[in-house]
C-alpha cells in the first residue's frame, strides 16, 4: 500500500493523517484552503492522550488530482458533497471515518462499484483551530469491513497499515456490523449528551435521563438488529456505563459552538431505517426533533 490520503484533516482525520505520517507511512491531506494553508505552514500539531504530544508534517493540497491507493474519508456529514469536489482523481479504495450509516451508498453512488469499504473509528477527537487536534478519549478502535470480496485484500492491507502506526485496527465481520456497532452506542450517547448539554456520567446516573438513554438503546438496537447487525441489545449500555463520567459528543460540541449538528447522519438515519422496516422510535424522534430545533434545522427527513 504505496499512498494515503486523507479527505478532512479536521479532528478525525488530521489525527489519523498526522499518526501516519509520524509512523513514516506515505500519506497526504486534502482540505480546505484555510487548513491547506496552516497544515503546509506548521504541520498538524497534536495533543493525544494515546501517543503524547506531536507535531506532524506532510504533503497538503486543496484538491487529489492523481491516483491513490487510499482515500480515508474523514469531513462531516454535512460537509461530504463540497469535500468530494476537491478529489478529481478516483482512488482504489475509498474508506469513510463519517457518523452514520448512509454516507456509504452515496459514497458508492459517487465512485462506482468495488470502491468504497465501511470504516469506523471510536475516540474522541476535537479541532479547535485548523491544524490542531486534540485526542482525548483514553483508547482508539479502528474497524473495517468490506462486503466486496474484491475489496477486502486491500482492507486487511490498510487494517496492518494502522497496526504499524500504533492504532488499534480489527476486521469486522460485515458492514452493517461494525456501521451498527458503533451506532447502537454513538446515537443515544449524541442525543441525549446534546439536548440535556450534560456528559453521559450525568446521563446514566439522573432518573429521568437514565430512563430516555435505555429507551433510546432500545429504539436503535431494533432498527440494528432489522438491518442484519446482530447487535447484543446488552453491549452498548455496557460501553456507556464503562465510558469514563466525562464524556461528551461531537453533536454537542457542535450545538454549543453553533456548527450544524449530524442530526440528519446520526438520528435522521436511524429513524429513516426504522420507518422501513415499520420500527417506532418515538423517543429518538423525540430527541432528534429538539436537536434540530435548538440548531434551526428543519426536522430530519423521514419523520
Amino acid at each position: 500500500m504505496s499512498s494515503i490520503v486523507v479527505l478532512g484533516p479536521g479532528g478525525v482525520g488530521g489525527f489519523l493523517a498526522a499518526v501516519l505520517a509520524r509512523a513514516g507511512e506515505d500519506v497526504a491531506a486534502v482540505g480546505r484552503e484555510r487548513e491547506a494553508e496552516v497544515i503546509a505552514q506548521d504541520g498538524i500539531s497534536v495533543q493525544s492522550r494515546l501517543f503524547g504530544p506531536f507535531n506532524a508534517r506532510l504533503p497538503v493540497s486543496t484538491e487529489l488530482t492523481s491516483q491513490a491507493d487510499v482515500l480515508l474519508v474523514a469531513t462531516k456529514a454535512p460537509t461530504l458533497p463540497e469535500a468530494l469536489t476537491r478529489i478529481k482523481s478516483a482512488p482504489r479504495l475509498v474508506v469513510p471515518f463519517l457518523n452514520g450509516f448512509e454516507h456509504v451508498a452515496a459514497l458508492r453512488s459517487y465512485f462506482g462499484d468495488g470502491r468504497v469499504a465501511a470504516g469506523v473509528i471510536r475516540m474522541e477527537t476535537d479541532c479547535p483551530a485548523p491544524g490542531h487536534v486534540v485526542q482525548s478519549s483514553p483508547g482508539v478502535r479502528v474497524e473495517l469491513a468490506a462486503d466486496d470480496a474484491s475489496l477486502q485484500e486491500a482492507v486487511r492491507g490498510l487494517a496492518e497499515v494502522l497496526l504499524r502506526t500504533g492504532l488499534p485496527a480489527q476486521i469486522g465481520a460485515s458492514e452493517a456490523q461494525v456501521l451498527w456497532c458503533k451506532l447502537v452506542r454513538l446515537a443515544p450517547l449524541a442525543c441525549t449528551t446534546s439536548v440535556a448539554d450534560r456528559p453521559i456520567g450525568f446521563i446514566r446516573t439522573d432518573p429521568h435521563w437514565r430512563s430516555v438513554l435505555l429507551a433510546v438503546i432500545g429504539e436503535v438496537v431494533a432498527v440494528a438488529n432489522a438491518e442484519g447487525a446482530q447487535i447484543d441489545p446488552a453491549s452498548p449500555l455496557a460501553e456507556l456505563e464503562s465510558a469514563h463520567a466525562t464524556l461528551g459528543s461531537s453533536m454537542q460540541r457542535d450545538l454549543a459552538a453553533g456548527r450544524e449538528p449530524e442530526v440528519e447522519a446520526i438520528p435522521g438515519a436511524v429513524l429513516r431505517a426504522a420507518a422501513r422496516h415499520g420500527i417506532e422510535c418515538p423517543t429518538l424522534a423525540g430527541l432528534a426533533a429538539a436537536i434540530a430545533e435548538r440548531a434551526g434545522l428543519p426536522v430530519p427527513a423521514g419523520l
